[in-house]
């Protein structure tokens, strides 16, 4: 297929050639690897492009070139998980099977370049996801353990039909040297200037040939450390497991709010922490809540349905909580 190259993307080619900085030739790149038509003809030529962007991008840290450069997304819905993984292992198109995000898939490394989000929905909530570029020996971007450590959980995806080890090792590895761990519950003995981080350990590409012994494998050895999963995101195999699994890692509930005199509203929940009390409730919904008089509650928290209850009373997932001031 021909290339069909813009006259744009000619023009950063020609300043490249004649560039005679790293920043120069970054510069110029970055323009290419922006004009250059997306289509199946190009493939290896951005794939290309990406990987001396990456090549110039680690010199330039290994010379203590750029410092301070980071990237932040809000967080929005009501959690917010960073996908990690190494390069090519699918995170992009798990990102896109279970979101309504379009991200960027194509059979090279270093496709994503920048955070990519999306939201999740789960049953009557939405979570936000985020697609991280990856962790690789040949480049890794320096910002991207402390987007990791400002997220509620994480995704440790691997490709069951690659090394999956190998990129384990590395990305615990990078994450240790800057305090950060990925665990299935965090550890209250660790000290206190360690992050621990809640993981799931997602395999993907489950549906090719000998993924399924290369599963039973890393489950034998990261089973006690992580909940673990496999997944084709390619054919949609192990989605709706995966959601679940995202759901219960926030450890979080769904109160529905009822006003008084009107039937219960459920297609808003409010979300929060598991064990929070009616307080904890109150001031989600809004400050002046601080106040109430007495609340009603029904389901599981309730000894019978409409139960007066306390300030301190625990509340449970699925409850209907009506807010009296």
């Amino acid at each position: 297929m021909p290339a069909n190259l813009t006259p744009e993307y000619i023009n950063a080619e020609q300043a490249f050639r004649k560039a005679k900085t790293d920043d120069e030739r970054l510069s110029c790149l970055e323009e290419m690897l922006r004009t250059i038509p997306k289509h199946k003809g190009t493939e290896r030529m951005q794939g290309d492009i990406k990987r001396r962007i990456a090549k110039i991008k680690l010199a330039s840290e290994k010379k203590g070139g750029k410092k301070g450069f980071t990237h932040h997304v809000d967080k929005e819905g009501s959690g917010q998980i960073v996908l990690l993984g190494g390069p090519n292992t699918g995170k992009s198109q798990i990102l896109k099977a279970l979101t309504n995000a379009e991200p960027e898939i194509a059979p090279y490394p270093f496709t994503t370049a920048v955070p990519m989000p999306g939201m999740m929905r789960y049953e009557d909530i939405q979570i936000q996801l985020i697609d991280l570029p990856p962790f690789s020996p040949d480049h890794t971007e320096s910002w991207l353990p402390e987007l990791a450590r400002g997220a509620d959980g994480a995704l440790l995806i691997v490709d069951l039909a690659g090394f999956p080890l190998q990129d384990i090792d590395f990305i615990l590895e990078r994450l240790d040297q800057v305090k950060l761990k990925l665990v299935r519950e965090p550890d209250p003995s660790q000290p206190f200037n360690v992050s621990q981080k809640r993981t799931i350990l997602v395999g993907n590409r489950i549906d090719l040939p000998g993924s399924q012994e290369t599963f039973d494998i890393l489950r034998e050895l990261y089973g006690d450390r992580y909940d673990t999963t496999a997944v084709s995101a390619k054919e949609g195999t192990g989605m709706n497991e995966l959601k679940k699994l995202i759901f219960d890692m926030l450890h979080i509930i769904r109160i529905y709010p009822k006003e008084p005199g009107k039937p219960v509203d459920r297609s808003t929940p409010f979300t929060v922490p598991e064990n929070s009390a009616l307080l904890d409730f109150a001031r989600v919904v809004h400050k002046d809540f601080l106040n109430l008089k007495f609340a009603r509650v029904w389901g599981k928290s309730a000894k019978f349905q409409g139960q007066t209850i306390t300030r301190e009373q625990a509340l449970h997932d699925g409850d209907i909580v009506e807010l009296h001031l």
